[in-house]
């Protein structure tokens, strides 16, 4: 009988090929748990609700296309936002973000600001677009500019500029200065 297993078994493995390595595929390695807890963990933190600027994007408050804005910060005078709003304060530079994407106009506008505080300039104009988007949600950099700019430490206040310098898609924004040396003010 064990001769007829055997043929039968021959039989069955003609034209089988031997493996020539020694290991067993078992299928995908095992995932580490812990390691899989610590990655789903991370996962729910937020990480970029603060940047190295230091302006947050975890509440943006939202603006309409033709919303005049208007802010400034505790101590700045109402004579000095009235001028503003009727442009008596010349600007000394101007900044366009149109068509940028959030992070990068964001980076643009910090250096923009970065550089008009070291060369002692008190007035800027950032254009930020109105344009409603393609979703139907509420301008995003127009919004976001908004919110930045109450964040910044050098910006005392800012407004919606008049038509001729863009209205409701660009704004005056006044900055803090240290007094240079010899300068009047």
């Amino acid at each position: 009988m064990q001769d007829d297993d055997f043929s039968l078994f021959k039989n069955e493995i003609r034209g089988v090929k031997p493996i020539k390595h020694d290991h067993a595929e078992v299928g995908k390695p095992k995932t580490d748990r812990k390691h899989l807890a610590k990655l789903r963990q991370a996962a729910t933190v937020r990480t970029d609700a603060v940047t190295v600027d230091g302006l947050s994007d975890q509440f943006v408050i939202d603006v309409g296309p033709e919303d005049e804005l208007s802010w400034s910060r505790d101590g700045v005078q109402e004579g000095q936002m009235r001028k503003l709003k009727l442009g008596q304060i010349s600007f000394e530079g101007s900044l366009d973000l149109h068509g940028m994407s959030v992070e990068v106009a964001r980076e643009t506008l910090w250096e923009f600001l970065a550089e008009a505080t070291r060369l002692e300039v008190r007035c800027v104009r950032v254009t930020h677009g109105k344009s409603v988007r393609t979703d139907g949600k509420r301008p995003l950099i127009k919004s976001h500019v908004n919110t930045w700019l109450r964040q910044h430490p050098q910006v005392l206040g800012f407004c919606s500029c008049l038509a001729k310098h863009g209205g409701a898609g660009a704004l005056y924004v006044v900055l803090k200065r240290t007094m240079m040396e010899g300068r009047d003010e």
